[in-house]
């Protein structure tokens, strides 16, 4: 039962700490990399409208925040899951690539964006977490699966 409790709130904790390290970047990216001037980036309609004037800098931010929410989130699933914790890493990557496909379909982003996003933020960043996390200096021995 304690073995199922913690798979379970592996899974949760990896996609609530994963979902506000993305949030916390995407808040951060205007910040550092402001949006051209008048427009806005709050709402899909003012997204579609600003689409044909970002830059590639402008998406930096974005990919960071799926890339590495991915991995924070893929991290936290490995350090807590009590069995398959390889698994439960993947699981996270999962939800995140399920998000960005949706996202995908949602907002107007050129395709090059797409497809680097999809392609690199995702699985590969839970495969990075996994290996991160089965590498550490915790003082546990490797997860074995």
């Amino acid at each position: 039962m304690l073995t199922l409790l913690r798979n379970v709130l592996a899974i949760v904790l990896g996609v609530v700490i994963g979902s506000l390290l993305n949030m916390a970047l995407v808040m951060l990216g205007p910040m550092l990399i402001p949006p051209p001037a008048g427009v806005d980036m709050t709402t899909t309609e003012g997204l579609a409208t600003a689409m044909p004037l970002l830059g590639p800098q402008h998406f930096l931010f974005p990919f960071l925040a799926h890339a590495l929410g991915t991995l924070g989130g893929a991290l936290v699933a490995f350090f807590i899951a009590a069995s398959h914790k390889t698994r439960f890493a993947y699981a996270v990557g999962l939800v995140f690539l399920s998000g960005g496909i949706a996202a995908c379909f949602m907002i107007p982003a050129p395709a090059w964006f797409m497809v680097l996003d999809l392609l690199l933020a995702y699985l590969p960043m839970a495969w990075l977490g996994v290996f991160i996390a089965s590498h550490s200096g915790t003082g546990l021995p490797p997860a074995r699966e």
